[in-house]
């Protein structure tokens, strides 16, 4: 044993530990208290016999049960107890005796204590039980003589060495046995079995633990085909796993809505009306991981796996392959059924079974009748919680009334830990009621935020755009009276602009043969005026030739008349 830290010993009940941190203190004594029924004598029975198993002999001293009835209890939960007890691990000794015994103030613990020392010693014990004590010091008269012998059972326990359970029913009445255990034990556990709606659900409280830190909560346990079983959350640190890479969904239009499918080990809420295809949706998504030879658990709280199975087929999504390669496991149950807890440890269970990487939970909104809305919030904390730190790819079904404006994601106020939410919804018109599907969130993802048409055909889910326009969303035959419309609106527009353009390509081609004539003008003329130049330099050239030629002779001509 480390210094300054105490030793503990393990109990071997599920989750149990975990809220002990450790186990129970090794050599001390500690008080299991309840009500008739919340599970004290399974408990401890569980205690002494894992003990055993684990090379921890123990002696089990009970006052209310026969040896028998103890091993025969020990059989519902495959608890082989004679087995142990032939190889001198585990002793039983019966402590009932004659009510009038007791009566007469004859009784003492000291006979029975003095046995279990020598058995301990014998068999090498390190665990011991004392259940039901209440049964026998009830029956003393005389409180002077209850309270003797609850000092002279201290005083034995300190000096046994034995780490023990002491079980105990609360009870009323001028001495209190509860009050005087309190004080005795190191620790003290209080278990409860109580009714909500109509729900039996079991709580487990550690009322103290000296010298050690322990889970301060109220916490769900159920008693299964193996023993107790109890899922802790006893830190506040979350340990989520960050998202690192998609899947598709099976439906490539929905995968490019949510940019490039669903992220592994996210929660993604598909919520909607009635009948607006949210399971058939989750059995897509189901069968595209099976198809990758993933596993999955599809947990239903409103069809059996076999109407799941066979309404899902009518679109074309074969389940039944999957189950029986067991790919596939189904958890189906009325969630009346059994307390939230219960089905909470089912749930457990299949994953540690099954080890999936996709769970569904069809639908969330049926959780309520678990035992009221905080039952349905805490089994869902719990489930999305352990789930997500395990990795697993969460999709939860919700069933919801109401616009979106309306409308709470979850109904269960978990918003908080769904990652991306697709929203089925319905819209009316012309006669007719079209589905429409929408991304209204997606963490870490660039999603579209526009509504598309959502069509259920025989090949699966088929995703096709909306109308939007003025007038809002339209689907189905709206959307196709309307496309008509944009159709033909879009000839006549196409007509016209084809209309002007063959019009402005004539009055191009007029303009073309009126500039080329033109140009011919142009150009006769241009040679005209060309020609009229030229004569007219002819002209002139000759005029001045000839009144070079008249002044020359006109020179010559005095010339002569000077000689004469």
């Amino acid at each position: 044993m480390k210094s300054g830290k105490l030793e503990k010993v393990p109990t071997f009940v599920s989750g149990l530990d975990d809220i002990l941190e450790g186990g129970l203190p090794r050599n001390r004594a500690t008080l299991v208290v309840g009500s008739p029924g919340a599970g004290k004598t399974n408990l401890a029975l569980e205690f002494i016999y894992h003990g055993a198993l684990k090379g921890e002999p123990g002696i089990f001293l009970g006052f209310e049960e026969t040896a028998a009835s103890l091993r025969q209890n020990a059989m519902s939960f495959s608890w082989d107890l004679e087995s142990l007890e032939k190889a001198n691990r585990l002793f039983i000794l019966e402590g009932q005796l004659d009510p009038e015994t007791m009566v007469s103030g004859k009784f003492s613990l000291k006979p029975l204590l003095s046995i279990i020392s020598h058995k301990a010693k014998e068999m090498g014990a390190r665990r011991l039980v004392v259940d039901a004590l209440d049964v026998l010091l009830q029956l003393l008269d005389e409180p002077f003589a209850i309270r003797s012998e609850l000092h002279y059972l201290n005083h034995w326990l300190s000096q046994q060495g034995l780490t023990t359970i002491l079980t105990l029913k609360p009870r009323d009445g001028q001495f209190r046995l509860q009050d005087f255990f309190y004080s005795m034990a190191d620790c003290v556990v209080q278990l409860d079995a109580r009714v909500l709606n109509q729900v039996t659900t079991r709580r487990l409280r550690v009322v103290k633990y000296r010298g050690s830190n322990f889970g301060r909560n109220e916490y769900p346990f159920v008693i299964t085909s193996s023993g107790l079983r109890t899922i802790p959350i006893t830190s506040v640190e979350l340990k989520h796993k960050p998202f690192d890479s998609r899947f598709s969904t099976g439906i490539p239009r929905l995968d490019r809505l949510l940019d490039g499918g669903i992220y592994r080990a996210s929660c993604t809420l598909i919520a909607g009306e009635p009948g607006t295809g949210k399971t058939l949706l989750s059995s897509t998504i189901v069968r595209e991981a099976c198809k990758r030879r993933e596993r999955a658990v599809y947990v239903s709280f409103e069809e059996s796996d076999r109407a799941i199975i066979n309404n899902v087929r009518s679109a074309g999504i074969e389940l039944e392959p999957y189950v029986k390669s067991g790919r596939l496991h189904f958890i189906t149950a009325m969630p009346e059924a059994t307390g939230a807890e219960e089905h909470l440890i089912n749930l457990i269970s299949a994953v540690e079974t099954v080890a999936p990487q996709v769970v569904v939970i069809d639908a969330i909104s049926a959780c309520a009748r678990m035992g009221g809305t905080q039952a349905a919030y805490e089994y869902l904390m719990r489930a999305l919680n352990l789930l997500k730190e395990r990795g697993i790819t969460i999709l939860l079904v919700n069933q919801t009334s109401g616009s979106k404006a309306q409308l709470e994601l979850s109904g269960i106020g978990i918003s908080s830990m769904i990652d991306t939410v697709i929203f089925l919804s319905y819209v009316h018109g012309e006669g007719e009621t079209n589905r429409t599907i929408q991304i209204l969130k997606s963490r870490g993802s660039a999603h579209s935020n526009q509504i598309r048409e959502c069509v259920i055909t025989d090949g699966g889910i088929e995703i096709i755009d909306a109308y939007v326009g003025e007038a809002g969303v339209l689907t189905g035959t709206a959307r196709k009276i309307q496309e008509a419309r944009d159709k033909l609106a879009r000839l006549r527009q196409e007509s016209l602009v084809r209309s002007k353009e063959m019009e402005l390509a004539r009055m191009q081609a007029v303009m073309e043969a009126e500039r080329k004539k033109l140009e011919a003008e142009i150009a006769n003329v241009s040679a005209e005026l060309q020609a009229l130049k030229m004569e007219r330099e002819l002209e002139l050239e000759e005029r001045n030739k000839r009144r070079a030629v008249r002044e020359y002779e006109m020179r010559k001509s005095a010339g002569n008349d000077k000689k004469t």
